[in-house]
């Protein structure tokens, strides 16, 4: 028997969890949603006392799912991208090109956003639209005009193009002043900053440590893990530590100063890379345009 839809709880509410969700701050959702942060606080305490149960733990300057908050997250995320999709394509086609790209939420935040600003600087007729989700999208079903993709090179898709390769390399703020991060005098001294995802275990601490020679890992060092990567440079860029820096990513910071090499190792190159992918029959002037200024932008990162 269908659930009574009066016992649902409001939209709004659930909106502002999930937003919290994918960003794990009260700061960047309140950002994300265009509305104060003691907003999306008072809605999630309304959330969580409709539901009888508290969805995250705060702690001092993070937070963190409950058993309870991370159950709902993984099923209310994919749900409310695909109510915004079919809503999307109900409403009546706009006069100006919108094209909508998807990519995850660390490339949308570190690579994608901070070069939007030039792109609409010089095609200020068309409209983009971003999707940033760790949720692999199908482009037909989702209304997807193109997709940033990250995976291995032999995994990927027909038709993709490649954008630029893995490159991992670890990186801090310069105030730390740590230029070897391998040495077991600095590696000692400094807290490791880690991505939270066992499905990737290449792009965290204990696997570059042991390529390093390390076969501790991270034994002995404190540490920070956050669940989505723009969170640990975040970190990073506040002096909290040392993360390792995916180069395609960061590579703008170290160029401006705002993080630093923390190792004397060279870089290390993975068998991921970035490709951009475009929808099936999708072809426009300004799909086409969006496409090649992505792909000029990656030229330049790989430079």
């Amino acid at each position: 028997m269908p659930s009574r839809l009066i016992d649902l709880p409001p939209l709004d509410l659930l909106r502002t969890f999930v937003a919290v969700g994918r960003r794990m701050s009260i700061t960047l959702a309140a950002q994300d949603l265009c509305i104060v942060q003691s907003a999306v606080s008072r809605q999630i305490q309304a959330l969580e006392a409709t539901l009888g149960c508290r969805l995250f733990v705060r702690g001092y300057r993070s937070i963190e799912f409950t058993p309870e908050g991370r159950h709902l997250f993984r099923n209310a995320d994919p749900m409310l991208e695909q109510l915004g999709s079919v809503i999307a394509m109900l409403r009546p086609a706009a006069e100006r090109p919108c094209i909508t790209i998807t990519a995850t939420i660390g490339v949308t935040a570190l690579w994608l956003l901070p070069r939007l600003g030039a792109f609409q600087r010089a095609s200020p007729d068309i409209d983009v639209r971003v999707a940033a989700t760790n949720r692999v999208m199908d482009l037909d079903r989702d209304g997807m005009d193109l997709a940033l993709r990250y995976c291995p090179d032999a995994a990927a898709p027909g038709g993709a193009v490649r954008l630029f390769s893995e490159i991992l390399i670890p990186v801090a703020h310069p105030s730390l002043g740590v230029s070897a991060i391998e040495e077991p005098a600095q590696l000692r001294g400094h807290v490791l900053i880690d991505y939270d995802d066992s499905s990737r275990p290449w792009l965290q601490w204990k696997h570059w440590l042991r390529g390093a020679g390390h076969k501790t890992g991270t034994s002995g060092n404190g540490r920070l893990l956050f669940n989505q990567y723009d969170q640990a440079v975040q970190a990073a860029l506040a002096g909290q530590g040392v993360a390792l820096g995916r180069l395609a990513l960061v590579g703008n910071l170290l160029a401006e100063g705002k993080l630093a090499v923390a190792t004397a190792r060279p870089p290390v190159t993975t068998d991921h890379g970035y490709w951009l992918l475009a929808r099936p029959g999708a072809d426009s002037r300004a799909l086409a345009a969006v496409r090649d200024w992505i792909l000029a932008e990656a030229a330049a990162t790989n430079r």
